[in-house]
């Protein structure tokens, strides 16, 4: 009798290739995710916190502070190409430009409401909210077009641009530093933490220097030192207000946002 010789079973090579295959794929792709994402950072950077400055001291040094609205036009230009660029495969949809415009109104109908008390107003917070759920491209967005907008009821002005630049870039780093979800009280007291030093130390310093160049003084210590010094007690106020606001608001919001989020697979 001839023995038969029996077939090897190559199944579990080949599922395991596939496997060793699709986890290459997924890696090659994580590594070129990873490296257009590093991309677009650098990107972002350069355009908001290089050309953004550079178009106010274009303002400030050659139209004297003058053309205000078209200072305001470019740094709303500058804003909005960082954040097209998160949607570099597709257009962003109606549902994430809905968000954004939904925290602006947001943070105008907040200034509006506090108006009465002066630097008392969720600006701040809202805009940091903003930049912590949707991310920091969307972050600069929301501070740069609440301050214009908002504008549009308190008054235009040589201070448009310098209040853009300054909520824009708070949004920014709210991005940057902090994740989209309030897990702990630690996080929470961390925000707030950063909700008080943003409001003194990028919005009020940004406010305060540019008011020396929109007065027009001697660009000398004295100046500046006399304008940080009679900013802080406003700056203070604002720091408070951020802080009191971020500790009614955040939470809720955040987690509301993150559903959103998750439930129509926007900002992912």
């Amino acid at each position: 009798m001839t023995e038969l010789s029996a077939k090897p079973n190559i199944a579990p090579t080949l599922e395991a290739d596939r496997i060793a295959a699709a986890e290459l794929l997924r890696a090659e792709q994580d590594a070129a995710e990873k490296k257009r994402a590093r991309l677009r950072r650098i990107v972002t950077a350069v355009l908001l916190l290089v050309f953004v400055p550079s178009v106010i001291a274009v303002g400030l040094i050659g139209w004297q502070d003058r053309q205000y609205y078209i200072v305001s036009a470019l740094i709303i230009l500058f804003s909005v190409l960082p954040f097209l660029l998160v949607f570099e495969k597709r257009r962003p949809r109606a549902r994430e430009l809905t968000l954004v415009a939904v925290m602006v109104a947001l943070g105008v109908a907040g200034r509006a409401a506090f108006y009465m008390l002066p630097q008392f107003k969720p600006v701040v917070a809202i805009v940091i909210i903003a930049g912590c759920s949707l991310g920091f491209e969307a972050g600069f967005v929301t501070g740069a077009l609440t301050a214009f907008v908002s504008n549009m009821f308190f008054g235009q002005g040589p201070w448009t641009p310098y209040q853009m630049f300054a909520l824009g870039l708070v949004g920014f780093l709210a991005g940057i530093l902090f994740r989209s979800e309030i897990k702990s009280k630690l996080q929470l007291f961390l925000l707030m933490l950063f909700g008080a030093a943003a409001s003194v130390l990028v919005y009020g310093l940004i406010m305060d220097t540019a008011y020396v160049f929109m007065a027009g003084q001697n660009f000398n210590l004295a100046a500046f030192a006399a304008a940080y010094a009679s900013g802080l007690p406003f700056n203070l106020i604002l720091a408070g207000a951020t802080v009191f606001f971020l500790l009614v608001l955040a939470k809720p919001l955040l987690n509301k946002l993150a559903r959103i989020k998750l439930k129509h697979g926007v900002f992912r």
